[in-house]
């Protein structure tokens, strides 16, 4: 599939913010928040919304038609689409309200924080979840059906908050290593997740141009695809980066979405500067980018069996 950069900074800032949201939120609702300050509180669920708020609009820029992006909420029985946009949009009146409560009662719990707070949790990780089926619902990409995309966005999503929340927090003169400990274990964790997709799709046991014609007494070879030049499809849906461009981008996707930013923060736990926190940050945002580019990249549409390709 040919990467589109809206969908990308869509993904990766909405999951970051969605991440950051529910890890503040659910801190600082069972108390296990560091002792966190009003002006600390209200900048990280600002940067958390801000991020998400911006993630949204991008997306935008992939529709063809953005004035009807009202009909992305139309179809909510039968869409992951439509449910991720109903997700998105309830998410902000609760996400509001729990900050306008703690604008006017402060850091406090109360009964209502707890339940617009609660609501706003659960709303921000279900978009995490639509979002990933929406790709994982797709029969004709045999790289996304599986369970392990909307894992790995909830995943990616929840360590790129963590490790925002450690940044903000240090950034606040926090020096909390539970919050370090925790962005820490969420990558590896989303590590070793995206280390078994990577496994997966590797399987040659898809759908081949033999079972999407039938025939399988013998291999099967198209000797015409139907056109000289290329067309919309060939250039959406047979997207080739190339096996030595592929590696290199998982190289920069372990290197700097993965390994750097845990070595930054081994640092801090170490005794190092706070300061490694934000760039830990900068290069998780940079790696996970590369994972969501190579996420798109690497999947072949069912499509393409009849435009030459052999196997997907």
């Amino acid at each position: 599939m040919h990467p589109a950069l809206s969908v990308i900074f869509f993904t990766v800032l909405s999951g970051a913010g969605y991440g950051l949201f529910s890890l503040v939120t659910l801190l600082h609702l069972t108390g296990l928040y560091p002792v966190p300050g009003h002006g600390e509180l209200m900048t990280q669920l600002g940067l958390a919304l801000a991020l998400i708020t911006f993630g949204l609009f991008s997306s935008t820029l992939h529709l063809h038609n953005p004035k009807n992006a009202w009909r992305a909420v139309m179809r909510v029985r039968t869409s992951w689409l439509s449910r991720e946009a109903v997700c998105a949009l309830s998410f902000y009146p609760f996400a509001l309200i729990y900050l306008w409560q703690i604008l006017r009662a402060g850091v406090e719990v109360g009964p209502l924080m707890m339940v617009v707070g609660g609501m706003a949790l659960f709303l921000a990780l279900l978009t995490v979840f639509t979002t990933g089926m929406i790709y994982a619902s797709l029969k004709t990409i045999r790289q996304w059906n599986t369970a392990l995309t909307p894992a790995n966005y909830l995943l990616l999503g929840l360590a790129l908050g963590a490790t925002a929340l450690a940044a903000v927090h240090a950034g606040f003169g926090g020096r909390s290593e539970g919050l370090v400990l925790l962005a820490l274990g969420l990558l590896l964790l989303a590590g070793v997740m995206k280390g078994l997709y990577y496994l997966w799709i590797r399987e040659v046991t898809g759908p081949s141009l033999n079972t999407a014609t039938g025939f399988t007494q013998a291999r099967v070879r198209l000797l015409d695809q139907g056109h000289t030049a290329g067309t919309f499809l060939t250039r959406e849906f047979g997207f080739d980066p190339g096996a030595r461009r592929i590696f290199r981008v998982r190289l920069g996707v372990f290197g700097f979405g993965f390994l750097l930013p845990l070595l930054l923060m081994g640092m801090v736990l170490a005794g190092g500067s706070s300061l490694w926190l934000a760039l830990a940050l900068v290069s998780a945002l940079a790696g996970i980018g590369l994972e969501r580019w190579l996420f798109f990249a690497e999947a072949r549409h069912g499509v393409m069996l009849y435009h030459g390709l052999q196997r997907t």
